[in-house]
């Protein structure tokens, strides 16, 4: 045999046999940051935040807006805010990351042109959902998709395209990764709601699915203001779903596998609550390999003794947003 599999298969073996099982307070830190320096240094001098609102719709039950945030030198990101009526503020708040697709529009019930759309897509229209519970939504766009994408890929093939692997190639010959970058501007995002009233920055929620479920993940172990994490249709462990299969090179970042296998990573959001979805056909993220996070979850959640504070729902259905339990989740931790 002169193909590389049986070196790629050791070479795994290897590495995740020398990771410890000793989860404290130490452990965490040392981790966390080796996960930040994997992920890129996104340090500049920061300009100014900067808002523009671009739009405000009245959709019934909630105000829906739309902004633009500088997020860091040259890149500004636009964010749709759904504040439902009626609510006393400052509201608890749910940062609502979308996942491959045409960008944040698919959470907010909108086709790529704008217009309302009648079908939901696998992201079921989350953000909608959220801001119906009473909760601030905040649904940015990730670099790279929708009216993100670079601009010699705007207008071109189907609106689902995106110019992942043009912003992931070339941000690693810089050091940095393309799930360093979404973390980063989600990070600030997060800045950008600690300064408006009405927004709790002592309740927010992150929520994601897919490779939204990846920035989320990341965001939620890097930034300690978020309180309550829902992961939809990513965790698994990395030889079950990103090896086992050609996945955006979104998902690849340097080193990671010798800092630690997904289920250590996610656990490092603990002592905070985590809800963990996926749907039991998913073939992205294959079931098996959900319950074996799942366990490994388990255990470190209760090293630290907050094993009440992880909660899952494996729904039957495919990759995909279900809800059926998390959002009311959602509210019991920050409502």
């Amino acid at each position: 045999m002169w193909s590389a599999d049986l070196y790629l298969d050791r070479l795994y073996k290897e590495t995740v046999a020398v990771q410890t099982e000793v989860y404290d307070k130490q452990w965490k830190q040392t981790l966390k940051e080796k996960v930040a320096k994997a992920l890129g240094d996104f340090s500049s001098n920061t300009e100014e935040q900067t808002v523009t609102e671009l739009e405000k719709v009245d959709m019934g039950e909630y105000t829906r807006y739309r902004i633009e945030l500088t997020t860091m030198p040259s890149l500004k990101m636009p964010i749709y805010l759904l504040i439902p009526k009626h609510h006393t503020l400052p509201l608890p708040t749910v940062l609502a990351i979308h996942g491959h697709g045409y960008g944040h529009k698919e959470l907010v019930g909108l086709n790529p042109d704008g217009s309302a759309r009648a079908k939901s897509t696998y992201h079921e229209d989350f953000a909608v959902d959220l801001v119906k519970k009473g909760f601030a939504v905040v649904a940015p766009e990730l670099i790279g998709f929708g009216d993100r994408k670079l601009q010699e890929d705007q207008g071109k093939g189907k609106p689902s395209d995106n110019s992942c692997y043009r912003l992931a190639s070339q941000l690693l010959l810089y050091g940095k990764t393309l799930a360093g970058l979404r973390v980063h501007e989600c990070i600030k995002v997060i800045d950008y709601l600690e300064t408006q009233k009405e927004f709790d920055s002592s309740n927010i929620g992150c929520m994601g699915i897919s490779g939204g479920g990846l920035v989320t993940a990341f965001t939620s172990i890097l930034d300690e203001r978020i309180k309550a994490t829902v992961i939809s249709g990513y965790t698994n462990t990395f030889a079950g779903s990103i090896i086992d299969r050609r996945h955006c090179l979104d998902n690849y970042i340097p080193n990671i596998l010798q800092i630690a296998e997904m289920p250590e990573l996610i656990g490092l959001i603990a002592p905070r609550a985590l809800f963990i979805e996926a749907g039991k056909e998913d073939p992205l993220f294959p079931l098996e390999h959900v319950q074996t996070a799942l366990t490994q979850l388990e255990k470190m959640y209760r090293a630290f003794d907050v094993e009440h504070l992880l909660a899952s729902h494996l729904f039957n259905g495919g990759h995909e947003i279900s809800g059926e339990r998390s959002y009311d989740w959602l509210v019991e931790q920050l409502k």
